[in-house]
Order: C-alpha cells, then sequence, then structure tokens
C-alpha cells in the first residue's frame, strides 16, 4: 500500500466564473497565509518522494512547505479547456458548452480534453507508482488541481462521481488517500 497526500494549490487570483485549467494563473494575494496552513498541516509528515504539477500555483505553494525539487509530471496538470481557457463561462458561446454541461464527462471543450481524458492521466500516473516497487507504507505527496484531486477521490475511495464533485477540495485543501 502506498500513502497518498494530494495538495491542492491555494486560492487564485482569477476572478469568479472564469475558466482557467491549464492556464499559469496567479495566486491570490492571501497566498502566504493559505500557504502557511498548508504547511502546518504538513508538518511532521515524512515523505519518500514528492510530484507537482509543473504550474506554477503548485510549484510555489510546494516550495513554501519546504519541498525545493519535486518530480514534475504534467499529468497532475488541471484539466485542459482548450478554446475557453481564460473566458467567463457565461460569455463562451461555444455551442460545444452545452454538451459538454450536459456530459462533461465525455465531451471535451473545443480544442481541449475531458475529464474522462483527464481521468486516464491520473490512471497512468498511479499505475507508474504502483510499479515503482515503493516500501510499503510509502509516503508520496502529490501537489496538485481540484480536478485531478476530485478523480483521485472517485478512484481510491470508491465514492461517485457526484459524491465526488460534492465534496471536492478547496483550495489548500490536503487530502489523505491509499493506493
Amino acid at each position: 500500500m502506498i500513502n497518498l497526500t494530494f495538495i491542492r494549490h491555494t486560492s487564485v487570483d482569477v476572478p469568479p466564473g472564469v475558466c482557467y485549467g491549464q492556464t499559469d494563473v496567479p495566486l491570490a494575494p492571501s497566498f502566504p497565509e493559505e500557504a502557511l496552513i498548508v504547511k502546518d498541516g504538513l508538518a511532521g509528515i515524512h515523505f519518500d518522494e514528492i510530484y507537482c504539477s509543473p504550474l506554477s500555483r503548485c510549484v510555489r505553494l510546494a516550495e513554501y512547505c519546504g519541498f525545493t525539487t519535486p518530480k514534475f509530471d504534467k499529468r497532475l496538470m488541471e484539466m485542459n479547456f482548450g478554446e475557453w481557457e481564460m473566458m467567463r463561462y457565461d460569455k463562451i458561446t461555444d455551442p460545444r458548452l452545452q454538451e459538454w454541461y450536459a456530459d462533461f464527462m465525455n465531451v471535451a471543450p473545443t480544442g481541449g480534453e475531458s475529464s474522462i481524458q483527464q481521468r486516464h492521466r491520473l490512471e497512468c500516473f498511479l499505475s507508474e507508482l504502483k510499479e515503482r516497487n515503493y516500501t510499503p507504507g510509502a509516503k508520496i505527496a502529490v501537489f496538485t488541481h481540484g480536478g485531478i484531486m476530485i478523480h483521485a477521490m472517485a478512484m481510491l475511495s470508491g465514492i461517485t462521481y457526484e459524491e465526488a464533485f460534492r465534496r471536492q477540495p478547496g483550495y489548500g485543501a490536503i487530502l489523505h488517500l491509499s493506493l
């Protein structure tokens, strides 16, 4: 068994209702206060390995928490919203938007990826972790995004996606799961 600790980046400096996915957006001015809470929440845990999305909002949090040399993995990035990136949802005129609302798991935003494609990225990442032959009880930290954490909850906790979305971890959340 591998003990996974998923850590979501802190609040971003993006207006509410803007689709930002894989865009490398800045962190909110509250970063120092939020990051300190995360750092305190991780205090005393020795991790055997640290993985991190390469987006700066995750990198900055990992560094603040003292993890200056994580292994960067693009599979841990937020969903790619393609042409919708940095647009307000209520201003997107793409006809695919309604299709996406009706079936976001399988329909991809124009030029982006579907939720199931994001899940597949996480499945590949987790499969590689299993193959690495960590010692039983190994502790792995994963600095990542809300979408990845929802998939992790559904895959590793056995809850439905409906429940995972209801329990979506907030900014700066720490989630402990086992693989």
